[in-house]
């Protein structure tokens, strides 16, 4: 516990010099991810960066699968809630949003979870990557009139042609999308699960940066 609450407050002081299109594997028992992170969203780019640097991700598992839906990794809600319940003296830490018109919860996308505070504000220790399904007109209709929004054309084409999660958007951090290994996502989104929606069996995940050669040879080959 108490190497876990130093991580969590290195996090909040740590700063790594920022590296433009940083790319990620997630190295999985069921196969590999690869996620580029958005620069457009720097300080939730960074935050995981230093999350993965001081070990709040090692051997973290996908504990929480939505069909179609997500799935989510790192500390599960009650953990949190629970430890923060525990520990009264170390306050409530949210991370600020960095929600942006343009980042959007296609499928594929990797957000940042939390909890139902009114600042949108992130949890340190989780992330989801978005599967979601296809959209068709009527559904984007009524999600625009519900959340009073008008969803961008691009991006509603976007829905009914590839899918995701449209209702979450806007409230949630996007940060970055898988580049590589989405059927291996999609694999771990069928995963069996207990009526919490809980993997019967461990989905272990270990995100690794990659190298700056890594990521240049990436870039060239995805011609970012």
């Amino acid at each position: 516990m108490k190497k876990l609450l130093l991580s969590l407050s290195l996090i909040l002081l740590v700063t790594l010099t920022k590296a433009q299109s940083t790319f990620v594997r997630f190295v999985t028992n069921k196969g590999d991810i690869t996620i580029m992170l958005y620069d457009e969203t720097p300080k939730h780019r960074d935050m995981f960066l230093n999350g993965i640097k001081i070990g709040l991700y090692k051997d973290a598992e996908f504990n929480r699968v939505i069909k179609s839906f997500v799935s989510q990794g790192g500390e599960l809600d009650d953990t949190i809630l629970n430890r923060e319940k525990q520990h009264p003296e170390l306050g409530t830490k949210r991370f600020p949003a960095e929600i942006k018109p343009m980042l959007f919860h296609k499928k594929g996308a990797l957000g940042a979870g939390r909890d139902d505070n009114s600042d949108k504000a992130s949890y340190f220790t989780q992330i989801y990557l978005v599967v979601g399904k296809k959209q068709n007109d009527a559904q984007l209709d009524a999600i625009e009139q519900k959340k009073n929004r008008k969803i961008p054309e691009a991006q509603r084409t976007v829905y009914k042609t590839i899918g995701g999660t449209p209702n979450l958007d806007q409230d949630y951090t996007i940060f970055g999308e898988i580049v590589g290994g989405m059927e291996v996502a999609d694999a771990i989104n069928q995963m069996a699960t207990d009526k919490n929606d809980v993997p019967l069996s461990a989905i272990v995940f270990n995100p690794v940066v990659l190298s700056k050669a890594e990521a240049a040879k990436l870039r060239r080959q995805l011609k970012y």
